[in-house]
């Protein structure tokens, strides 16, 4: 078989054994005022990744095409407790740089202002 056709093969070969990776990759944390960590990664385009509901979140990722500060509010009842932490994505929402910070009251405001991207708790 001449090289010319059994290069294009391997390729192909190759490209089947080692998917693409995902479109989209995220680690998203949340910090305690106490500077308590808890961090997952995400992918979406597959979803994928450690983040234990992928599936909804990069659902709702896309609804906002990867714009973190347009999440919509979820109506969730959160107890008045202060108790602050600080959620973060950083990655790329298909080739773009994502970068997000903002705090909130506790542990529930973050989820409920997040639509529940950063409920991995």
């Amino acid at each position: 078989m001449p090289f010319s056709t059994v290069v294009p093969a391997m390729v192909s070969v190759l490209a089947l054994a080692h998917p693409s990776p995902a479109e989209s990759t995220f680690t998203l944390s949340v910090r305690t005022e106490s500077g308590a960590l808890s961090s997952v990664t995400l992918e979406c385009g597959p979803a994928g990744g450690s983040h234990p509901h992928a599936d909804r979140a990069c659902r709702t990722l896309d609804s906002v095409d990867g714009d973190f500060g347009r999440l919509p509010k979820e109506e969730i009842l959160c107890p008045m407790i202060y108790a602050p932490v600080t959620a973060t994505a950083t990655g790329h929402w298909h080739g773009r740089p994502v970068v997000f910070s903002r705090g909130y009251q506790n542990r529930c405001a973050a989820n409920a202002g997040t639509a529940s991207v950063f409920d991995f708790s």
